[in-house]
């Protein structure tokens, strides 16, 4: 990058819708941070989440996924299950440039509760609202605060546009508008 990493994402963000809503500044104060960081987007959890379930004993297949394996909840806390986890999307809508792939992780915060936030990259001219995979590793329920910060999302921009990106793949999970179940194309 030529530019300070936060300029540029202030940039791409107000220029070119690569993230809507978009916050300008760390957002920290009595909430889990926010917003523009150093080199980064901290982004927001939203109120909408799928709660793992063992209810109807269904097996685990990410080629055949049962939706039954999942509760929905909305709210401004969810509790995940000990040793159980949560499906979830951001608040924040992006729009990644053909020059750009992301890598997204876990904030601290939550880290050090043993909550693990799992996010698979953001691949060049992807669109969306993210699903993210939030595990709670202990023995214990977990709360996840909607409308706050639960992950980083970094930026990688290379000097030429990728040759093919997701959009030209016609990837499955593009431009994808809420929690996405696991699915293949047939």
């Amino acid at each position: 990058m030529t530019i300070q990493p936060d300029r540029w994402i202030r940039k791409m963000a107000l220029e070119h819708g690569m993230i809507e809503p978009f916050v300008e500044k760390q957002v920290s104060n009595h909430v889990i941070s926010y917003g523009v960081s150093s080199y980064g987007y901290d982004i927001r959890v939203a109120d909408e989440f799928k709660i793992f379930t063992n209810v109807y004993s269904a097996i685990v297949d990410p080629k055949h996924f049962d939706p039954k394996s999942m509760v929905d909840f909305t709210g401004d806390v969810c509790i995940i299950p000990p040793n159980s986890f949560v499906l979830a999307r951001t608040i924040e809508y992006f729009r990644i440039p053909r020059n750009v792939l992301t890598i997204c992780l876990g904030k601290s915060t939550y880290a050090r509760c043993g909550l693990i936030v799992n996010v698979t990259p953001f691949e060049p001219e992807w669109e969306g609202f993210v699903t993210l995979e939030i595990s709670n590793t202990t023995p214990l329920p977990a709360k996840i605060y909607a409308n706050e910060g639960i992950a980083q999302v970094l930026f990688f921009v290379a000097d030429e546009e990728c040759e093919t990106s997701y959009k030209d793949r016609k990837g499955k999970y593009d431009k994808q508008t809420g929690v996405v179940l696991p699915r293949m194309i047939l």
